[in-house]
């Protein structure tokens, strides 16, 4: 049985969770609608150009997970960019890939 202290600091762990995981999506979604806003026709050409081709979105994806550490994040970004119309899901696929890979080679 607990006792009512454990209990209290059990509350009190999964109420800094819930406020971490809180503040991380906030970010994210910071980080997407900035993305978003920025977004011009030079970002769009250079990403068509970049994302046409399956290897290296591949890599961009990977490259960019490791640079910021953070697959989701990078997931997101590209979900924003999807959203504001820079990008096509046929070239955001392969970049989500890529951050998958990222992540696994980062362990």
């Amino acid at each position: 049985m607990l006792s009512p202290n454990e209990i209290m600091q059990l509350v009190q762990s999964l109420i800094w969770l819930l406020a971490g995981v809180g503040v991380f999506i906030v970010g994210m979604n910071f980080m997407g609608d900035a993305l978003e806003k920025s977004a011009g026709m030079g970002m769009k050409r250079l990403l068509e150009k970049i994302s046409n081709n399956r290897f290296s979105g591949v890599g961009i994806g990977a490259g960019v997970t490791a640079i910021i550490q953070s697959s989701s994040a990078t997931s997101v970004m590209v979900i924003g960019l999807v959203n504001a119309g820079v990008m096509t899901l046929m070239q955001a696929t392969p970049i989500i890939m890529g951050a998958n890979i990222g992540t696994t080679s980062l362990q």
